[in-house]
C-alpha cells in the first residue's frame, strides 16, 4: 500500500502507525499547495479534496479522510490494540477520541496554518479556545496513566501526539498542561515515531 503524506501534517499518524506495526508500505509526499505529488502527477487524481492523507491499499482502492484511515489500520493490525479482544466497548472509545481529536483538538489548530491574518482580539479567540481544547485533553490524562486506551499505545495515540506536536510550530508551551507534555515526550520517544520523523524529514 501506498500513503500520500505531507510532513508534519496529520498524514503522520498513519505513518507512525504503519511503522509501529511493522507493515510494508511506500510513501509518497504530497505538494498539497500546488497539488502534485513527488513523482509529479496530479494529486486530485487520488483525493479529488486535495488534501492528506490518502492510502491506496494493495488492490489499489484510495481510502481518505483521516478518521477512517487511521481505524481502519487499527482493524488490520490487532497488534497496535491487543486490549480490544477482551473490552470490545473499547473500539468504540477509540472512535470517540478519535471524533473529538479530530473536530475538536485538531481544528482547534487550524487557525494558526490558514495563512490568513487576524487582528488582535480574533488572536485572543482563537488562543482561548486552544487553551481550552488543550486543558480538556490534558483532563483525559490526570488520572496518571500514559496512554488514551487502557494505559497502552493505540491509535488515538497517534494521531493525538501529531496534534499536540504543532505546538513546537506555532510558539505554544505544554507547560500549562504538565500530563499532556509528559506524554508527547513519551510518544515521541518510541521507535515508531523516531523512524517516523526521520523519514519526514522533520529529525536527524
Amino acid at each position: 500500500m501506498k500513503l500520500f503524506y505531507k510532513p508534519g501534517a496529520c498524514s503522520m499518524a498513519a505513518h507512525i502507525l504503519l511503522n509501529e506495526a511493522g507493515a510494508p508500505y511506500l510513501l509518497e509526499k504530497v505538494d498539497t499547495e500546488q497539488g502534485t505529488t513527488e513523482t509529479g502527477v496530479s494529486y486530485l487524481t487520488t483525493n479529488p479534496r486535495g488534501y492528506v492523507p490518502a492510502l491506496r491499499l494493495d488492490d489499489g482502492a484510495v481510502l481518505t479522510e483521516n478518521v477512517a484511515i487511521l481505524h481502519w489500520i487499527g482493524e488490520q493490525f490487532p497488534e497496535l490494540a491487543p486490549e480490544f479482544n477482551d473490552q470490545p466497548l473499547l473500539r468504540f472509545r477509540q472512535l470517540e477520541l478519535l471524533s473529538f481529536l479530530s473536530s475538536e483538538l485538531h481544528k482547534a489548530f487550524s487557525p494558526y496554518f490558514s495563512g490568513k491574518t487576524f487582528t488582535e482580539a480574533e488572536q485572543a479567540a482563537i488562543r482561548s479556545t486552544l487553551d481550552a481544547k488543550l486543558g480538556q485533553f490534558n483532563d483525559l490524562l490526570a488520572q496518571g496513566q500514559s496512554y488514551l486506551i487502557a494505559d497502552a499505545f493505540s491509535v488515538a495515540d497517534a494521531y493525538a501526539f501529531v496534534i499536540l506536536n504543532w505546538t513546537n510550530f506555532i510558539g505554544v508551551s505544554l507547560d500549562t498542561w504538565p500530563e499532556t507534555k509528559a506524554y508527547v515526550a513519551r510518544i515521541a520517544a518510541r521507535p515508531s515515531t523516531r523512524k517516523t520523523l526521520q523519514e519526514e524529514g522533520l529529525a536527524a
